[in-house]
């Protein structure tokens, strides 16, 4: 059995995680604990092999340092993360000798939204994303924009079309991510979509994914909660523990 502590319970991403540590046979559930709680000392106390953080992007960063530090594999489900914070943890979990997981998504679709989108790159190398969360997303892009962005931009073979930098209304482009569009949209009613639109000569390709419900993470976080325990670094995107 592989012990687990949720920091970020109270939450609706962790009242979820709860719900599928608890109903997986394999995983047993050893703490809850929120933002207000020493995580630290929640860690000595009860001695998990996993914690999994779904606190804010604000505060994921440090938590992960803090998982590492304590001897736990964090599986991280809150985003924000920049490349040079990715590396830091990378090594100090070498240093630990510790597996874990920093995941844009935990979606099993949406990972695969992202690896179909690189592989259509390498075809169609003009491309946006549009993405979409609710107004609560403390964040703008979305972890699995930017993520999606990486990976059309390492597998992109062909430079994209140029076009108009002209903008009459500033931002109306969205964000440049190593030269992909990305557009974010933020709306009651929304839980997470993504959509990934090329364009070639006469034709338009159009990847989609949509959550309708916060369980639908839930697979790829048990997923990480088995896997991490077998690593010794931590990782950063979900398909490197389904492949």
């Amino acid at each position: 059995m592989i012990t687990v502590l949720v920091n970020g319970a109270n939450g609706r991403m962790g009242k979820e995680a709860v719900n599928a540590i608890n109903n997986d046979p394999a995983l047993t559930l050893v703490g809850e604990i929120d933002y207000q709680d020493d995580l630290a000392a929640s860690i000595n106390a009860l001695k998990p092999q996993v914690v999994v953080d779904f606190t804010a992007a604000s505060a994921g960063f440090n938590n992960t340092k803090i998982i590492l530090n304590n001897g736990a594999c964090p599986v991280i489900g809150t985003s924000g993360f920049v490349e040079a914070q990715v590396s830091e943890l990378q090594a100090l979990s070498q240093q630990q000798g510790l597996g874990g997981l920093i995941a844009p998504n935990f979606s099993v679709g949406a990972v695969l939204m992202m690896k179909f989108s690189a592989e259509a790159a390498k075809y169609l190398p003009d491309v946006e994303i549009i993405e979409a969360h609710s107004p609560q997303k403390e964040e703008s892009p979305s972890g699995t924009g930017i993520r999606t962005a990486e990976m059309i931009n390492a597998a992109r073979t062909k430079a994209a079309t140029p076009t108009s930098d002209k903008e009459l209304v500033e931002g109306a482009r969205g964000a440049d991510i190593g030269g992909v569009k990305l557009h974010s949209i933020r709306l009651p009613g929304v839980i997470a979509q993504q959509t990934v639109f090329f364009g070639g000569l006469s034709e338009t390709l159009k990847i989609e994914h949509n959550s309708q419900h916060r369980e639908s993470f839930m697979p790829g976080v048990v997923l990480a909660c088995k896997k991490v325990v077998e690593r010794d670094q931590v990782v950063y995107g979900l398909e490197h523990l389904m492949d």
